[in-house]
């Protein structure tokens, strides 16, 4: 909320001409270093597309010259994330278009959207490669297992950069398709422990053991993580924490008597969106009304919000919303 600007005092003092005790705000933040940190994204959903994708066509040709169906199970898998990613990337370059009178909040949410597919792809993925690791425990093949341990070093070095990459990014979307590349990283941990284990014993069934084990623990991380996205869909407040402090410092301001219809949503994770009604002592007039934007400018400031909406009531006036005093 910047109260400062001109278009913040016409907004006041449009609500003030229509209505003598009602005055609007309505007021929008740009983060400093927005179209950098679009950029970032871009381009780290797109070398994870490309790391994985590529990889994957190298996992069959490894798959069959090794003998290792978990090797080519692994492969069909990353070819899911690949396309998950893909749409993942798309969406992310949809994200950084402008917003336009249909899409007044820009295009953020897509990236949301994204994420949302990218879990759920990711989860039908490892249920296939459980239904695929499961029988294999009672009939175990032993493959070729020093080209295993080849392909598990370079599994982990590609996919471990991928994931260095997007576990620095803050957006949803980056951090549920993190997810995707640790599942890779992990898996190849589980072929390397496995190729080593079974040169030296022979126990083949300690492939497909290995591969449930670590798809248990991606299942676990990406349940949480969709659950998130989906809270997130449904416009659940991302951190109630924030908004109570939020509106603790608000109440103690000496102009303000209560505050409701406080509502913190967000449009991808990452950039929140605020709505509130504040109900004042006293009628202020315009001078009045725009240095009482100001201190609760400085109150919201520190949290960076992407959008703010601050309604002015005084008190005793019916809330439009409610119907309530």
């Amino acid at each position: 909320m910047t109260a400062s600007e001109p278009d913040s005092e016409k907004t006041s003092a449009h609500h003030h001409s229509h209505s003598s005790h009602r005055h609007g705000v309505h007021e929008h933040h740009s983060h400093h270093g927005l179209h950098s940190h679009h950029y970032d994204e871009s381009s780290n959903i797109a070398l994870a597309f490309w790391l994985n994708f590529c990889f994957a066509l190298i996992e069959i040709a490894g798959g069959i010259l090794t003998n290792s169906v978990a090797i080519i199970a692994d492969a069909i898998h990353d070819l899911g994330d690949s396309l998950a990613i893909a749409f993942a990337w798309v969406a992310s370059k949809v994200a950084k278009k402008q917003p336009t009178e249909r899409y007044s909040y820009g295009f953020r949410r897509w990236s949301l959207l994204s994420a949302l597919i990218s879990g759920l792809i990711l989860l039908s993925g490892s249920a296939w490669v459980l239904s695929e690791a499961i029988p294999r425990l009672w009939q175990p093949q032993l493959p070729h297992t020093g080209g295993m341990f080849a392909l598990a070093i370079l599994g982990i070095a590609i996919n471990g950069f991928a994931v260095l990459r997007l576990r620095r990014g803050k957006t949803q979307n980056e951090k549920i398709l993190s997810w995707h590349l640790l599942e890779d990283v992990l898996g190849w941990v589980a072929v390397l422990i496995g190729a080593v284990a079974m040169y030296f014993t022979g126990w083949a069934w300690l492939d497909p053991a290995l591969c449930i084990g670590f798809s248990v623990f991606i299942l676990f991380n990406v349940l949480k993580n969709l659950r998130q996205t989906l809270s997130l869909f449904l416009q659940v407040s991302p951190d109630p924490e924030l908004q109570q402090t939020i509106s603790s410092q608000l109440i103690e301001l000496d102009f303000v008597n209560s505050l409701h219809h406080v509502h913190l949503w967000s449009l991808d994770g990452e950039q929140h969106v605020l709505t509130m009604h504040v109900e004042i002592a006293t009628p202020a007039d315009l001078s009045q009304q725009l240095t009482y934007k100001k201190r609760i400018a400085a109150v919201l400031a520190p949290y960076n919000l992407s959008h703010t909406t601050v309604e002015f009531e005084i008190s005793g006036e019916e809330c439009r919303d409610t119907g309530r005093r």
